[in-house]
């Protein structure tokens, strides 16, 4: 294999900036090899971050529009995703709640990878790594929770989150507390509850703040706004001779811009939809022939629910204080809620929720909803004025460990015009659009509060499933009739080529699965040896 600078830029490009990106960039450099990172997203100062919800052109990701903020929005035909863009991918926006993946998944995993695999030393490292702390304040949103928990039975549940934030002096900056002086300097958060729409003082342990950070001072380099579109092998058809990556700023002209890259390796780490979308793009296309028929199979979500409370009180104030996640609460053995709020800054998520409905299909559930204004046609005006909705409001997620997976499927277009991927739901496992559970508790937190309960707009209009935590599709296994890339994140028929994100994910994490892509992503570094100094070409040069 030649060596970089015999026809190669780097030796590995990192295809996104997200937990799987951000670690195997810092992991490959350590290893003494080149690497890039290539981020379709902007690069954000805590200062460029939105300072509410209404600053459209810097929250919402829809490079077409003109929009190249840190939020995606996609709508699929049986799922609406949202996920995270920028340097630093899904940690921008996400609410640094960092959870282990639950009994069953690890057990699930050894099961997919067809041996035991053994976690917890990478997930001690990502821990490490990510600042994870039991958050300790809590907040009147979880005294709310605590006491409908107790009616229901499951208060001695209750408990703080585990957070990657750093919960120093609030609004006072120090030098770096976390790498022995070799990160930046942080500020103590101040508790504004609005790390969904990002945090502006520093506080929130993004991948831009370690990570990715400590991957730069060892040579990486981070290319922010560069969409790739195209990888394939340069000679040997299996890889082995290095991978031509073409890559564009995105937008409307932004292909005017294309830049080919040359690598010896390649990491596909833009997240469940990005890898999906850029390796059902290959396969199609005829770019990566050898992937497997699996690609964009096995696709699950945490089969989540998010429902919202609104007191008709305007002098209550639930969604202040604390960090955006601040409790949970496990009503099941395989399911686990939490307590959510936006600050004061996050008014415009109001548009994302309506009155609750009941359970339904894609024709009653509308139907219900419209039933719901008619009855209570002063709550629906008090929850469709958007002012002050989320210093009023607090949210409450569930999130479920069972079965349920749909499929990626990317087509051609007609007239040869590109391609277009869509989802195939699983007729034996849907995933669920409705929880009992979970609605039974927000109608007994309305009940004592004396709020409108709501729930997502695409549940209630569409009868569809909304999630934040995508996975699978490119997901581990014991051969390509059964999985993309094997028990190392090797692809299947190709070499150097490696998966890292949540695409990988087997199985319902049945948490927010953050801190699971990192830890798997640690794993999958491991194995990838230090760089040899010996003349390319010999056996050793081999990366993998």
């Amino acid at each position: 294999m030649a060596a970089v600078g015999q026809g190669h830029d780097y030796d590995w490009i990192v295809i996104g900036s997200g937990f799987g990106g951000s670690v195997s960039a810092l992991r490959l450099s350590e290893r003494g090899y080149s690497v890039c990172v290539l981020e379709s997203g902007r690069r954000f100062a805590s200062t460029d971050l939105p300072t509410s919800g209404w600053k459209v052109r810097d929250l919402l990701f829809a490079p077409r529009l003109g929009l190249r903020g840190i939020m995606r929005m996609s709508l699929f035909r049986d799922v609406a995703i949202l996920s995270g863009a920028g340097v630093g991918g899904g940690s921008l926006v996400y609410g640094a709640t960092l959870y282990r993946g639950s009994e069953e998944f690890q057990s699930r995993l050894t099961d997919a990878v067809g041996e035991h695999v053994d976690l917890d030393p990478h997930y001690r490292e990502a821990e490490r790594m990510l600042g994870v702390v039991d958050n300790p304040r809590l907040t009147p949103r979880d005294a709310v929770v605590k006491r409908a928990a107790d009616r229901l039975g499951y208060g001695e549940t209750c408990h703080p989150t585990r957070v990657g934030i750093f919960l120093g002096q609030p609004g006072v900056t120090v030098p770096d507390p976390f790498f022995g002086g070799q990160g930046p300097d942080r500020t103590g958060c101040l508790g504004c509850a609005e790390c969904l729409i990002g945090c502006r003082h520093n506080a929130k342990n993004s991948l831009d703040k370690n990570y990715l950070w400590l991957a730069e001072r060892r040579g990486t380099r981070v290319e922010p706004e560069m969409q790739v579109s195209e990888v394939r092998p340069v000679g040997a058809a299996d890889g082995s001779d290095g991978y031509a990556i073409v890559a564009h700023r995105p937008g409307v002209f932004g292909w005017r811009k294309k830049r080919v890259i040359r690598s010896r390796g390649v990491v596909f780490a833009a997240g469940a939809i990005g890898t999906n979308k850029l390796l059902g793009d290959c396969k199609v296309r005829g770019m990566l022939p050898l992937l497997s028929d699996q690609v964009g199979e096995q696709v699950r979500t945490n089969s989540e629910s998010l429902t919202a409370l609104t007191p008709r009180d305007r002098n209550v104030e639930l969604g202040l204080g604390g960090v955006s996640i601040t409790g949970s609460a496990h009503p099941l053995p395989s399911m686990h809620m939490e307590t959510v709020a936006f600050g004061s800054g996050g008014d415009s998520m109001k548009f994302l929720f309506a009155p609750l409905t009941p359970n339904g299909t894609r024709v009653t559930r509308p139907l219900k909803m419209l039933a719901a204004i008619v009855r209570h046609p002063i709550d629906a005006a008090r929850v469709t004025n958007p002012v002050g909705w989320s210093r009023r409001s607090m949210v409450f997620g569930a999130m479920q460990d069972i079965e349920g997976k749909l499929s990626f499927e990317t087509r051609k277009r007609r007239l040869g015009l590109g391609t277009r991927m869509n989802t195939r739901p699983d007729p034996l496992h849907p995933i669920p659009t409705f929880i009992p559970e979970v609605h039974e508790a927000i109608k007994l937190m309305a009940e004592e509060l004396d709020a409108v309960p709501q729930t997502l707009v695409p549940e209630a209009l569409l009868n569809t499933t909304v999630t934040a935590h995508i996975l699978g599709g490119a997901v581990i296994g014991t051969s390509p009739d059964n999985s993309v890339i094997d028990g190392n994140h090797q692809v299947w028929g190709y070499r150097n080529m490696l998966v890292c994100d949540g695409s990988t994910v087997p199985w319902n994490v049945g948490a927010n699965p953050s801190l699971t892509i990192a830890a798997m992503t640690e794993r999958a570094m491991s194995t990838v040896p230090v760089k040899s100094a010996e003349p390319a070409g010999s056996v050793s040069e081999q990366l993998i």
